[in-house]
């Protein structure tokens, strides 16, 4: 694990859990209809930087290979493993958890996506997997990330 990325991640956690308590709630002041888009950028921030911290060699971020209406969130090697990462941001708990937020129609455009990237890659040796990065918010605990490991094994 890298000390600079295991720095840079304690120092983001912080930074976001104080602007929330700050605001008293993880979004942006006021009620503008990007704050889901903000909310979601810095969902991927945390996650980029956790994954660095776990030891990840992050090679892509919102990458869209052609596919239309589809963004590859990270793309990253966990050692041998090239690792499709979706990241999904929560700030409250109607919606259900954040891993649950990756509907079927969805993966099969991070499939498609993914298909796309390893061919223009033109290695076909490339053991991979798909990851989801679930991001939540609590006032008590502020962000927490949890990624869940070969998440479409059922789908692919």
């Amino acid at each position: 694990m890298s000390w600079w990325a295991h720095a840079v991640y304690r120092v983001l956690v912080w930074r976001e859990r104080r602007d929330a308590l700050r605001e008293r709630r993880p979004g942006l002041a006021g009620n503008r209809p990007d704050v889901h888009l903000e909310t979601g950028r810095r969902g991927e921030r945390l996650v980029y930087w956790h994954l660095r911290r776990a030891g990840y060699t992050v090679v892509a971020r919102n990458r869209r290979p052609g596919v239309r209406g589809a963004e590859l969130d990270l793309v990253a090697w966990d050692g041998p493993v090239l690792a499709f990462v979706e990241v999904k941001t929560r700030t409250s708990k109607e919606a259900g958890p954040p891993e649950t937020a990756v509907l079927p129609k969805q993966r099969r455009r991070i499939l498609q996506s993914a298909e796309t990237y390893l061919r223009r890659l033109g290695r076909r040796d490339i053991s991979y997997r798909f990851d989801i990065a679930s991001v939540s918010w609590t006032v008590d605990s502020g962000f927490q990330v949890q990624v869940f490991k070969n998440a479409f094994r059922d789908s692919s």
